[in-house]
């Protein structure tokens, strides 16, 4: 038996997933890149006991988070905001508040934004998200708290609609 029997299949079929999350956590496409290739590598190499009686995809995701906190911890890797949009430039409304929003995103903790991109994004429950980032509930319901506040403190226009 190939120690990766599977392996191929389970990139193929959930990359695109992984990668969106992994830009949602990062907010940069090359960065994206680099810590969804990390956190393959260490499903890879813990593949055979995964595939066997785990479940390689909340694995992954679980690393993904992790990973993007330890970079930040780190500061081996400075998660990038978004500049502002040159003026004289024409943009639609949707396209300003994407702007705004990724902006916005980038100015939470990792910690915060984990749990945005996991609870909205991902519509993950409270505790599917503390499972995945290793916390507790109560740890869930505090970051979202703070980063929501933080987001309407941010762009108070957005912060009823």
């Amino acid at each position: 038996m190939d120690r990766y029997e599977g392996f191929h299949e389970f990139v193929r079929d959930r990359q695109q997933s992984l990668m969106r999350t992994a830009y949602l956590l990062t907010g940069n496409a090359h960065l994206a890149e680099d810590l969804l290739q990390t956190v393959l590598t260490r499903v890879a190499s813990h593949w055979a006991k995964l595939a066997r009686n785990g479940n390689p995809e909340a694995y992954a995701r679980k690393a993904l988070v992790n990973q993007t906190i330890s970079w930040r911890r780190r500061k081996q890797v400075e998660l990038p905001g978004v500049e502002p949009p040159e003026r004289g430039h024409s943009h639609d409304e949707a396209t300003l508040r994407r702007l705004a929003l990724r902006q916005a995103l980038g100015r939470l903790t990792p910690k915060q934004r984990a749990v945005i991109v996991l609870r909205f994004y991902e519509d993950r429950t409270e505790a599917e998200t503390a499972q995945l980032m290793g916390v507790s509930l109560g740890t869930v319901k505090s970051q979202t708290h703070y980063a929501l506040s933080k987001l309407r403190a941010l762009d108070p226009q957005e912060a009823y609609r």
